[in-house]
């Protein structure tokens, strides 16, 4: 987004190469490079917070907090992340929402409610409530679940493949492509996110550039992703919520064509075109 205009670098980790300005991902994993480039340039410094600066390691690292302070921007990527940060810093920050290409609207099938998750197996995605949700779902009811992600947690993995063979409307479909994931994120009815943290998840995006409307766990992250007054939100581990919000959605047209309306008065958010004036213009100002 930004080569069209500047001479960009991508690296892990900053050498004292020239450079004008820096954009930091990580305000604790890149905090050596950051207090360098500040050291070296006084100004010309972009801190970009993510899910585990703000969630993680926020309030007690110091190499986090000292990263915040010296930058001369903060980008955070949903709008209740400025919830997480004092006054002094929030004042310097500018929301820039992660895009996706759209995608045109499928046709769904009425008889039945095709949901698809997307998230790596381990603790963060809490694949355990979708799991235990299942169980507590009618078994007459037909809600189906394609699960996507790599097995990076053996007993998750596990778990899943069992749930998968005793319950034919969860399927477990391992690691895909990113193309045959947004297809398959297309021809859902919902996207189901039920994690436990998140700095703003570009698989919801995906889902609201899809026309997919969203069913997500209560977390900051989430609510910042897609408004606070959100139909689709279940508490933090509730199995049983998410269960009854798939059952409200598969009996419930208004409950459904509410999630739809939430999601598309969000679209306009997750424009690539917006995603990179944004990003254009904190390197301006960090130029100015």
């Amino acid at each position: 987004m930004l080569r069209d205009r500047y001479k960009v670098i991508v690296q892990t980790q900053w050498h004292g190469e020239r450079a004008d300005a820096m954009v930091a991902l990580h305000a604790r994993r890149s905090a050596d490079s950051i207090e360098a480039f500040r050291r070296s340039h006084g100004h010309g410094l972009a801190v970009v917070l993510t899910g585990t600066d703000l969630y993680r390691d926020l309030p007690d690292s110091r190499e986090a907090a000292h990263s915040i302070e010296i930058a001369d921007r903060l980008v955070v990527l949903q709008d209740d992340a400025l919830s997480m940060l004092a006054p002094q810093a929030r004042a310097k920050s500018t929301v820039i929402f992660q895009s996706a290409s759209a995608l045109a609207r499928r046709a769904k099938p009425r008889d039945r409610l095709d949901c698809v998750a997307v998230g790596h197996l381990r603790a963060e995605k809490d694949p355990r409530t979708v799991f235990r949700a299942w169980s507590l779902l009618p078994r007459e009811a037909p809600i189906y679940m394609r699960h996507i992600g790599a097995p990076n947690d053996d007993e998750l993995a596990a778990e899943a493949r069992l749930l998968a063979r005793h319950d034919t409307r969860y399927r477990y479909a391992g690691a895909l492509p990113h193309g045959l994931t947004r297809a398959a994120i297309a021809k859902a009815h919902l996207l189901v996110h039920p994690s436990i943290a998140e700095g703003g998840a570009n698989v919801i995006v995906e889902a609201v550039m899809s026309g997919t409307p969203v069913i997500a766990s209560r977390i900051s992250g989430n609510v910042g992703m897609l408004g606070a007054d959100y139909p689709g939100f279940f508490e933090t581990g509730d199995a049983s919520g998410l269960a009854h919000c798939l059952v409200r959605a598969l009996e419930s047209r208004s409950f459904m064509q509410r999630l739809q309306e939430g999601c598309s008065r969000r679209r306009a958010l997750f424009a690539p075109a917006k995603e990179k004036s944004a990003i254009c213009k904190v390197v301006a100002a960090l130029l100015d």
